[in-house]
């Protein structure tokens, strides 16, 4: 296959874009896919312990338990959501041109899918994983319709300000003192309090992400932002086209890895040494820097795509199928770590935690391939589209 393909348009989680009868561009989905992968990675954490919400470490963790939840917040944390987030906007604009090409009324049909994205969401969040981000990108997804006519290098110059601001309110509030957790020994309190309800049945777990519903809102006020920034990342790269024609782009791609690992790594070393988000220093330091590692990560990923076409093509079905594949996950993680299945919340290893993440992942890979071969959509995917156009699409191809 090759990395441009007819008869289909980027979608998924990435809800701006769904499948359509214009030109797909199979490295988003790829892309797509490989976010996924780096999501799972960070929030499996969520699911397996009841203190990483709390924002403190496990007491029965050893050193290399630390020295691998560390690992994870230097390379992830902060930085998996971005590249997921400027696949939103950068789709946004594809999904934008299908609606001119079809003559189409955008807006409506934009709200309506953004309202079935909501719904989604928060059941998701009540449900399977207090976590959630489809609720966020539905809300976000209003100001993106608002400002969908805004120009390239105004986006940039917005996105670049939206960053410049969050930055110094966090600093700001560093400097007066405040703290993400003003009471340590609480926080430990209440991780444990709250892995022993995720070891519980089915109302224990919903009960659970309920009274986690605040501290969710809260973490939003950071990580909204640096997502709607990505977001017109996003949209200033799809006006360009600068993933479909990525293989012209060598030079950009490289300075991007230039200056990204660099300036990346280093504000992520800042940022897990100082205890994640969990430090206002280092949680303003990586609002600075997580950007840069995660367009040093889109850039590696996009030169091993058009080097390696079929690399693309193993991903792509898991990116096409996004959203259900998100769902999945949550649903997966469920029954294995709260006590609706095996119950094995606080039982595990950051290590074995991981591994179970990426196992998970390979069979969403593999039933993602099954799955695109058959059908035209996939499940929730199928439903969102139902529910924008008001009529049942064709699921078989």
């Amino acid at each position: 296959m090759s990395l441009l393909r007819r008869g289909q348009q980027g979608h998924g989680l990435d809800v701006a874009a769904e499948n359509t009868d214009d030109a797909r561009i199979n490295v988003i989905d790829a892309l797509r896919g490989i976010a996924l992968l780096l999501i799972l990675l960070v929030n499996v954490s969520y699911f397996s312990s009841g203190y990483a919400f709390q924002l403190v470490s496990d007491p029965a963790y050893g050193a290399l338990d630390r020295l691998v939840a560390g690992g994870v917040e230097l390379l992830l944390a902060m930085k998996a959501y971005l590249l997921f987030s400027f696949l939103f906007g950068y789709s946004f604009t594809l999904q934008l041109d299908s609606a001119a090409r079809r003559g189409a009324a955008f807006g409506r049909s934009f709200l309506r899918r953004l309202s079935g994205l909501f719904v989604l969401g928060a059941l998701h969040a009540v449900l399977l994983f207090h976590g959630d981000i489809l609720t966020t990108y539905a809300l976000l997804g209003l100001v993106l319709l608002a400002v969908r006519r805004i120009e390239p290098r105004s986006a940039l110059r917005a996105a670049a300000i939206i960053v410049g601001v969050l930055a110094f309110v966090v600093g700001l509030a560093a400097a007066l003192g405040a703290a993400v957790v003003p009471d340590q020994a609480a926080a430990v309190v209440a991780g444990a309090r709250s892995t022993e309800a995720l070891r519980g049945g089915f109302d224990d777990v919903v009960l659970e992400h309920l009274r986690s519903l605040p501290a969710m809102l809260g973490a939003l006020a950071v990580q909204g932002p640096l997502a709607f920034a990505a977001f017109l990342v996003g949209l200033a790269a799809g006006r360009h086209r600068l993933l479909a024609a990525a293989h012209t782009r060598e030079n950009l791609l490289r300075r991007c890895e230039r200056v990204g690992y660099p300036v990346g790594l280093a504000g992520a070393t800042v940022f897990a040494i100082g205890g994640g988000t969990a430090n206002m220093t280092g949680l303003l330091v990586s609002i600075v820097t997580a950007p840069f590692l995660a367009a040093a990560y889109a850039a590696t990923l996009l030169r091993l795509f058009t080097r390696r076409p079929r690399v693309a093509d193993a991903l792509a079905p898991a990116g096409r199928m996004a959203l259900t594949n998100y769902l999945g996950q949550s649903l997966i993680c469920v029954l294995v770590f709260t006590g609706v299945g095996l119950g094995l919340a606080g039982r595990t290893s950051p290590a074995q935690t991981l591994l179970i993440a990426l196992t998970i992942f390979v069979v969403q890979v593999a039933a993602s391939w099954w799955w695109m071969r058959r059908f035209r959509y996939g499940p929730f995917e199928w439903a969102l589209r139902a529910w924008t156009r008001g009529r049942r699409p064709a699921m078989r191809r």
